[in-house]
């Protein structure tokens, strides 16, 4: 078996059809197998799936996992070369999982692919990043992200003035289409069930980075991601954003241990008290309800983060309590 295609599956009946048609329409030379693993879905997925494409295989989790563990369901189970990790809601273009293989053969030294990623318009999506570090924390907070044309060494957590145009090297590749060597992924145990919420694949592509394997970016393959627009144009609820920073201290800790998490924090601090400041400028010159909502979202992002102590969260799971349980909170981790 060539290639074994995990998709997450979580209530997504009405997106992941085009995806997987897509799959099958567009793959004519590669040897491949498509496993759907179901996070507990409640709107007939499954059902719909077990129909419309016997041949894929399913695993029902019977509840949410989240994105990690779900996916670690479904790669023990994988018999692939190459394991693609992918979202429900992309399209896969004529030739790209065929050409890719082709590429990641040609490429025997790096251990995960990337492609190019387009909107639903067409537009680049920015799907690689380079790795995030306490010192891009500092260079997001400070604002230095147009000094990172000169030198990545100022990078926000992206490659500016860069739009996937190009191959190259890269420090880790978003979740939504990510191939990694089967061996190798099962060798690393696949995605840390420890990242609930965000940071799984980057945290992935860095152990991929220090098992002495370069992740590669190619421009010459592309797919849609149907969701990545959309939601870059939102803001979540409080719950998920505290969980986003949850993760991203865990993250933090785990690679520059009590001191780099500490500095990150206060980094994220200053952050959001520029972006508090800058914002209350915006609302005053042209106030709207949305930068209204943002604002509040600010505060309390700033307020949960100014109490927080990261090195006692990631050690006993200790963190400030809401007034309010926030929308979105997720409990079970």
């Amino acid at each position: 078996m060539k290639l074994s295609i995990v998709i997450l599956c979580w209530n997504d009946r009405e997106i992941i059809s085009d995806c997987i048609a897509s799959i099958y329409a567009t793959t004519h030379a590669t040897d491949f197998e498509i496993i759907v693993s179901d996070n507990g879905s409640t709107d007939e997925s499954i059902e719909f799936i077990r129909k419309k494409f016997p041949q894929v295989r399913l695993i029902e989790n019977g509840r949410n996992l989240r994105f990690a563990k779900g996916n670690n369901v479904a790669i023990r189970e994988s018999h692939g070369e190459y394991v693609l990790i992918l979202n429900p809601d992309t399209i896969i273009h004529e030739g790209t999982l065929d050409k890719l293989m082709v590429y990641a053969d040609e490429h025997p030294k790096a251990g995960a692919f990337g492609c190019r990623v387009l909107n639903a318009d067409g537009s680049y999506q920015m799907s690689v990043r380079p790795i995030y570090t306490v010192r891009s924390e500092w260079c997001l907070a400070l604002g230095l992200r147009p000094l990172a044309r000169l030198s990545e060494w100022f990078h926000p957590g992206e490659y500016v003035g860069w739009k996937g145009t190009s191959e190259r090297e890269v420090g880790w590749i978003v979740g939504c289409f990510l191939v990694v060597r089967g061996e190798l992924l099962k060798s690393l145990g696949g995605f840390d069930e420890q990242f609930f919420y965000y940071y799984e694949d980057q945290d992935l592509c860095r152990r991929v980075w220090e098992a002495g394997y370069p992740n590669l970016f190619t421009p010459h393959v592309t797919i849609t991601h149907l969701g990545g627009q959309s939601t870059q144009s939102k803001f979540p609820p409080l719950g998920f954003a505290i969980d986003s920073y949850v993760t991203r201290y865990l993250y933090y800790y785990k690679y520059e241990g009590a001191s780099g998490v500490r500095s990150a924090r206060r980094a994220i601090l200053v952050s959001l008290v520029l972006r508090l400041v800058l914002g209350g400028i915006a609302q005053i010159v042209s106030p709207s309800e949305t930068g209204k909502k943002r604002q509040n979202l600010r505060r309390a992002l700033l307020d949960w983060n100014y109490r927080v102590d990261p090195v006692r969260l990631v050690e006993k799971g200790e963190e400030p309590e809401m007034e309010v349980q926030p929308v979105g909170r997720v409990q079970e981790r």
